[in-house]
């Protein structure tokens, strides 16, 4: 709720000489939808700025079935039972967007419709949602179809909305309040403070380690975030010990990875991990785990692919695990007896050369094959935030 939404319930409680009551559903909803806790602060906030014995807030915990105008009479059912003598409907009440052919699934008042058709049976009087806009020159807000023609006006479209608080750019106080912008912007971060998850993938001895390692390096340098460096063999003895290279083990230990990065990302952190993660549906499975689990940094997700040459890596092993792999001690070992699906949807392609100078000496890598010039824009960005 913002501004607009609370002039719209005032105006309407004036006009029928009631009080609000504000009853939102903060159960279960769509995907990508406004989570519970940050709703249940918004409206907390947001019932202090009306006069004072106007508005009472109770939550319903209901799940929406996004269920267009059928939800929209059982929602009036619900609330005639709380006492209510009038429901504001809004616009594509409870819709479920578009269908598969892309046209809306029900027409924007079809909802509106069907429950002043059925408001004798209901016992509730049906208020339609008024667009509203605001008038800069008077500060305030008027319904969209009683603002005279050629009168300025502003508004903020959710899609605005979503970008200025991706941004950190100010949203205005006759857009919203500032106590509601303060638990937006806590929940939904600037991109400059969101978490983000850089998953290196590659052969055995590609250089992902030592390019994490840079990366690590670069990021505590610039200091404000924490930093999670998650390299293979690492997860491999501390959080996968009892696993096996299998395709069914290797995707179970790809998506502990996936896990463990969404939960750190949520929090804010820059996490950096360099899996083997060998096949095409096992790196999608963990994209699309913490793109949806991470919170506001789940979408800053990369997939680098390490595309050092098989032959070199080998050429270059000083452990000596490509030529177990040759002589059969290791089954399973990727490039050897099992494949590597090379990545068709990364966002960036490295070539690292790795060069030790001593045992006890960082490694220093070299780029054997130069980065296209969105790539490289696109990774100094990444260093940047």
């Amino acid at each position: 709720m913002h501004r607009a939404h609370r002039e719209l319930t005032v105006r309407a409680a004036r006009q029928q000489r009631a009080n609000v009551l504000v009853h939102p559903v903060v159960g279960l909803t769509k995907p990508g939808d406004v989570d519970h806790f940050t709703r249940v602060r918004v409206y907390e906030a947001i019932i202090r700025t009306y006069p004072k014995g106007m508005a009472a807030l109770a939550l319903l915990p209901l799940a929406m079935r996004m269920g267009g105008p059928r939800e929209a009479v059982w929602h009036a059912i619900i609330r005639k039972n709380f006492g209510a003598t009038h429901f504001i409907v809004g616009r594509d009440h409870a819709g479920p967007g578009k269908n598969s052919q892309g046209k809306d699934f029900y027409g924007p008042y079809d909802a509106q419709e069907l429950v002043t058709q059925f408001k004798d049976e209901l016992a509730i009087e049906m208020v339609p949602f008024q667009a509203m806009s605001y008038i800069p020159e008077q500060d305030i807000y008027q319904p969209v179809d009683e603002i005279p023609k050629g009168t300025v006006t502003a508004d903020i479209s959710g899609t605005e909305l979503r970008r200025r608080l991706k941004t950190g750019a100010p949203i205005p106080d006759w857009f919203s309040y500032e106590q509601v912008v303060k638990v937006l912007r806590e929940s939904y971060p600037a991109k400059a403070s969101q978490g983000f998850t850089i998953l290196l993938s590659g052969h055995v001895n590609s250089g992902a380690n030592a390019i994490a390692k840079a990366l690590e390096s670069q990021f505590q340098q610039q200091a404000g975030r924490s930093v999670s460096l998650l390299l293979g063999d690492t997860i491999r003895s501390e959080l996968s010990a009892e696993l096996g290279f299998s395709p069914e083990e290797r995707h179970k230990n790809l998506q502990r990875v996936a896990f463990v990065a969404a939960e750190l990302s949520r929090a804010g952190a820059a996490v950096i991990a360099t899996p083997i993660a060998p096949y095409d549906a096992s790196r999608k499975a963990a994209k699309a785990h913490i793109i949806q689990n991470g919170g506001a940094g789940g979408g800053n997700f990369f997939l680098v692919h390490v595309a050092t040459p098989l032959e070199y890596c080998e050429k270059t092993d000083r452990r000596g695990v490509y030529a177990r792999a040759r002589r059969g001690e290791i089954k399973g070992f990727t490039g050897i007896d099992d494949k590597y699906e090379v990545p068709e949807d990364v966002g960036f392609g490295l070539v690292a050369s790795l060069t030790v100078r001593a045992v006890a000496d960082p490694p220093t890598f070299h780029r054997r094959r130069t980065l296209s010039s969105t790539c490289r824009s696109r990774l100094s960005a990444v260093l940047r935030t």
